[in-house]
């Protein structure tokens, strides 16, 4: 777990360098409100969005996009796991408003999360643990040409210079 440790704090201090005066990356604009009708930030995540569960994402809806934001890109990790990547989702429209559950928006691709695969990969904390997790939304100075199967270190790299703003929606997940 070292490795994905040593990326997720690599990343933190590179944002909190870009960090202006609002706590946003870029520091020039307002925090994105990112909300899911399924729970509220920190409150419990619903079984259907967990691996014991029906296994998918739950649905979001985001406001407070900066109007010059070019994409919108979407990542769901443990901080509890060191940081582990449940989810990528990039080439999000920054009018998009908002996804389904167990959809994303219409051209927009997944990355390969830390199971392996491409696509949601629900929370997932060893059996009678529960871990918290982070759903967090960021706005884009510019769209990048990123496609399915993107990595995190690919997106990470790709944060640190062009963040304009992000919003973060926190849950929590138990397994018995």
């Amino acid at each position: 777990m070292a490795a994905p440790m040593s990326r997720s704090l690599a990343l933190l201090l590179v944002l909190a360098a870009a960090c202006g005066g609002d706590g946003a990356p870029g520091g020039d604009r307002g925090t994105i409100s990112l909300t899911s009708p399924a729970f509220g930030d920190g409150g419990a995540i619903p079984l259907d969005h967990g691996c014991e569960g029906a296994n998918v994402s739950p649905a979001l809806q985001w406001s407070g996009v900066p109007g010059t934001a070019a994409e919108l890109v979407l990542v769901l990790r443990d901080p509890d796991a060191g940081g582990f990547v449940h989810w990528i989702v990039v080439g999000i429209d920054p009018g998009a408003g908002g996804m389904a559950a167990g959809e994303v928006p219409q051209g927009a691709s997944e990355g390969v999360n830390g199971f392996g695969g491409t696509g949601y990969g629900g929370p997932c904390p060893p059996d009678g643990e529960t871990h918290t997790y982070e759903l967090t939304l960021y706005a884009l100075r510019q769209a990048p040409s990123l496609a399915a199967g993107v990595t995190i270190e690919e997106v990470e790299a790709l944060l640190a210079g062009s963040t304009l703003a992000f919003g973060t929606l926190r849950g929590t997940y138990g397994t018995s």
